[in-house]
This record gives structure tokens, sequence and C-alpha cells, in this order.
């Protein structure tokens, strides 16, 4: 038996990435929502999902005393972030003039301009709210057998620059082209929603809970 454990900071959407990793999870694995650290340290598996601001992100997880076992989880065993979950992981973004992350990737987390424009559909909104294509720029066990565009549904006004251009699994364009995933040995972290991308989603999600 195999546990999967979300982490619970106070400020994600819990119920629906729960669900869906239940819903693709076989009998052997078993998904726990924490927010103990004694129980995430000892589960085979982490996903950290994400919402709202990186800064109350950041103070919650200390709050509950979570940055260390975090962090050492992510060094040890395989690791699933999903949008804030990925943007916690680099050095520092932009939101609040300056929000420290967890530094796990070098990089930084920049703000979409209010600029941003598509050459067909004008102005784009900030946030960057809906589905987009993800162009695959290495394949991973996550997108094996996947099709080189497939689509993912986004909620955000932030994206990632990591410097390591290695580690850049997919990009997404949006105005301008944006890292949209990473992939660095045993972390796997997405700027888009898999629990809310539908089939495609789901299918990701499998993927992370029968790797090994």
């Amino acid at each position: 038996m195999q546990t999967i454990a979300v982490i619970d900071y106070g400020s994600s959407n819990l119920r629906s990435v729960s669900k869906a990793l239940n819903y693709v999870a076989d009998k052997h694995t078993r998904i726990i929502v924490s927010d103990e650290a004694t129980i995430i340290s000892v589960a085979d598996k982490i996903v950290f999902p994400g919402q709202g601001a990186m800064g109350q992100c950041m103070r919650n997880l200390a709050d509950k005393r979570l940055e260390d076992v975090l962090r050492d989880s992510i060094e040890n065993k395989p690791f699933l972030g999903i949008c804030l979950g990925l943007q916690s992981l680099l050095e520092e973004s932009e939101e609040d003039n300056g929000t420290p992350g967890l530094g796990i990737i070098p990089g930084c987390v920049k703000k979409f301009g209010t600029g941003a424009r598509d050459k067909k559909k004008g102005a784009l909104k900030i946030p960057h709210m809906g589905w987009n294509k993800v162009e695959i720029k290495k394949k991973d066990p996550l997108f094996d057998k996947v099709d080189a565009a497939p689509y993912f549904y986004f909620v955000h006004s932030y994206y990632v620059v990591p410097k390591d251009q290695n580690m850049v699994a997919t990009v997404t364009n949006y105005g301008v082209e944006f890292v949209s995933g990473i992939q660095y040995k045993n972390i796997y972290a997405f700027q888009f929603h898999p629990e809310k991308s539908q089939t495609m989603g789901l299918s990701l999600l499998e993927r992370f809970s029968n790797i090994n």
C-alpha cells in the first residue's frame, strides 16, 4: 500500500485535487490530505496543490511548520506541484514587491505584463484563465504517449522563469511564451491544473500515482 499526501496549508483547491487522485488511484493507493509534518514525512509521494497568493502560501507553510518537511520530501520522493505548488519552488516572486519561495529551483516568478497581446485575440486579460495549448519540450514519465500539444486548464497571473532551461518540461503561449511545466529528478510541477483538465489531466495524475 502506497500513500500519497496532499499538503493542506490552508489555502488551496484540496477537494478537487484529492477527489481527482482518488478517482485515478488504484486499490493499493491511499490518498491523505494533511497539514501534519509527521504524516507528510512518511508518505510515499507528495502533491502540493495551490491557488491564491504566494505570500500567504509561504506564511501558512511557516505557521504550520511545514517548510522543512516539504523541502526534505521534495528531495527524496516523487513530488507533484500544481500552480502555486510550482511557483513556490522558485527562489523569489515579484508578488508583493518580492516574496521569497522555497528556493528548491533556481529562478524567479514574474507577473504577466498588462500590455500582453495576441495576434488574433488582441489585448489579453490577466489572469490567464481557461484552456490553452501545452507544448511538450521533453518527454518524461508523466507525458509518455501524450500528444505533442495537449490542452490543459490555467488560472494564474504569474509564471516561473527557471535559470536552468534543462528543467523545462512544457511551455505555453499567452502573449509571451512562458514555462508551464518543469521536471527535475523526482520533481514534476505544472502551472496548469490537471484536476480541472478533464481526461488529459486525470491521465497525468494517474501516471503520477503509478510512477516509481
